[in-house]
């Protein structure tokens, strides 16, 4: 299993391909090069590689995959739309008592509700930290106490869901918020709300995966076809992460409207003004990745040894 110290030392690489799709990743003398279609290219060691993520069409060498799975490096491919669409994601195979311990019969719920709770906590730091004062502060105030004494998830994730609509319509007040509508892009915020969770999504996927865990079998989202649920439920008290960089990039300008297009409905992000979106991004997930790893390592350590100490995040 990766150590916190050897997690230190690696990095999440994102790679924005050409428009034209002529990009090349390629393996030689251990590092990862990157060959633009210019003839410029790129290097970096694979042994200090966590995870890739490959934006657009690019042409990747079958000698690279395989040193990325005997190295555990994850490579998430994702189309111009930043819509995973080819996961290979490194797996620590065979750890049979974790996912023993995750199929066993026991109540789920006290877990969920740690989640939930923790989610909300962080909602309403980031409301503190904004200056919000309205009712929106003691209503989530009190959906954290409310959560304590739910006795179904049926009855948690509507407090999770109230707690939410509120805590967005406060905080992106000043963005010109409609509300949160996921996958629909309706609105310049909610696309790239999309595209920050999606990217968040996969490196707690990856940290996942390295443990051992069934990323399919969640404590708060059910099972459901072909849904990472265990994913879904540890990235929950992360979601702040990007919410907090959206909020401090709007206030800093760095979201223009004129970088956005409207097609058939919906908006959307052209190729040549990606880069900058998903640099905004990654810095705010990078600066988080060693929480996001003990979150994962602790959370481990949890189910394996059948305790109680659930992980918590503060933002």
């Amino acid at each position: 299993m990766l150590s916190l110290p050897d997690f230190r030392e690696k990095q999440i690489v994102f790679v924005k391909a050409s428009e034209i799709g002529e990009d090349h990743l390629v393996l030689k003398n251990e590092n990862i090069r990157l060959v633009r279609a210019d003839g410029t290219s790129n290097r970096l060691s694979c042994h200090k590689v966590l995870a890739i993520f490959v934006v657009g069409d690019c042409t990747v060498t079958t000698n690279l995959l395989r040193k990325c799975k005997d190295l555990g490096v994850s490579v998430f491919f994702l189309n111009s739309r930043f819509r995973l669409f080819a996961p290979l994601v490194a797996v620590a195979e065979g750890n049979y008592a974790l996912r023993a311990r995750q199929y066993a019969e026991i109540d789920t719920l006290p877990t969920a509700k740690h989640i939930v709770a923790n989610k909300i906590a962080n909602q309403l730091s980031l409301l503190r930290k904004a200056g919000v004062q309205d009712s929106t502060i003691s209503s989530l105030v009190e959906s954290v106490k409310t959560v304590e004494s739910v006795e179904s998830l049926d009855s948690l994730r509507g407090i999770e869901g109230s707690a939410a609509r509120q805590f967005f319509a406060a905080y992106f007040e000043d963005s010109g918020w409609y509300r949160r509508m996921p996958r629909t892009r309706v609105d310049v915020p909610n696309l790239l709300l999309d595209i920050g969770y999606t990217m968040l999504f996969n490196v707690v996927d990856a940290c996942l995966s390295l443990h051992g865990f069934d990323t399919y079998k969640g404590v708060y989202h059910q099972l459901f076809f072909q849904r990472k649920s265990l994913v879904c439920d540890l990235m929950e008290p992360f979601r702040c992460v990007i919410d907090k960089q959206l909020k401090k990039s709007y206030n800093l300008k760095q979201v223009r409207e004129n970088d956005f297009e409207m097609a058939k409905g919906e908006y959307l992000l052209p190729y040549q003004n990606q880069g900058r979106y998903i640099s905004i991004f990654a810095d705010a997930i990078m600066d988080r990745k060693e929480d996001i790893f003990t979150f994962v390592r602790d959370y481990y350590y949890c189910v394996i040894n059948e305790n109680k100490q659930y992980p918590t995040f503060n933002i």
